[in-house]
């Protein structure tokens, strides 16, 4: 992904016909100091986007980050300071913080996630359910709150889930034409219960997720699995939920809501007061 084409489709969905309120205050000429002020606790993700976004507007913009990605962060701290044409730093505010307070949302959620687990081997995952064009940014965010990717797109593993099970009848026919095809991808194979379990550990797949199954069912999966093969559990992971699927012993936890249901973190651009 060009990660600056994103940031110049962003700024020209903002800026399609000019910014008809900057554009007329007649301040071309006058020069502003801001900085970014962090109104909660959290973590922080997608600083050097930011500076981006103002770089892109404005090569001049003076732009100094006074916190780093994966920072923890209060409410109250500064998170950067910017300097330049007052103009230039209004055109860029909107997009520069859309980006900065996603990421960092996303970022936030993760963390919250993997201290949850952190007692435990589970590592967590990610998933594709991701807002469209903004994976990279989004998949980013995950890892810098402490979360792991899963597969960043249908291109770089070989994931057999319900629909591609039933389009050919079985797990064992899916994974069979997978192997009499391509064999250099690494195999994932998604089950709902533990026959289903049983079948595709025959079929000598690499890692197994396990979806929407009760607490009892995985820890008899990792029981009787546990070290044949990787286990992933999906479905109903939420920050209420995910300790005690960690405490069954899975190797993988995955969870689509740290992509599509995280909180936009509150971060404020105040422009210095004239003296």
């Amino acid at each position: 992904m060009n990660i600056d084409k994103i940031i110049e489709l962003s700024l020209e969905e903002d800026l399609w016909y000019g910014d008809v309120t900057t554009d007329n205050l007649g301040i071309e000429n006058e020069i502003s100091k801001a900085y970014f002020l962090a109104k909660e606790n959290g973590v922080l993700a997608g600083i050097q986007i930011a500076e981006k976004v103002f770089k892109k507007v404005d090569a001049s913009i003076g732009f100094r980050a006074l916190k780093k990605d994966g920072d923890k962060l209060s409410a109250g701290d500064r998170i950067a300071e910017i300097s330049g044409k007052s103009a230039s730093l209004l055109k860029a505010e909107r997009v520069a913080l859309n980006f900065l307070q996603r990421m960092s949302g996303i970022a936030t959620l993760t963390n919250k996630f993997v201290e949850r687990i952190a007692p435990f081997k589970a590592k967590l995952l990610d998933t594709r359910k991701t807002t469209p064009g903004l994976r990279e940014f989004e998949k980013y965010a995950v890892r810098v709150g402490g979360g792991y990717n899963h597969r960043f797109g249908l291109f770089d593993m070989v994931m057999l889930k319900e629909n591609h099970i039933r389009a050919v009848g079985s797990i064992s026919e899916a994974v069979n034409r997978i192997k009499n095809s391509t064999y250099s991808y690494k195999i994932e194979v998604e089950v709902t219960n533990l026959e289903e379990l049983e079948e595709a550990v025959k079929c000598k797949v690499d890692r197994i997720m396990l979806d929407n199954m009760s607490f009892s069912e995985m820890r008899k999966a990792v029981e009787k699995y546990s070290g044949k093969v990787e286990l992933e559990a999906s479905g109903n992971v939420t920050l209420e939920t995910v300790g005690k699927i960690a405490e069954t012993g899975v190797d993988f936890i995955s969870s689509g809501s740290l992509t599509h249901s995280y909180k936009s973190f509150d971060i404020s651009l105040l422009f210095e007061e004239r003296k």
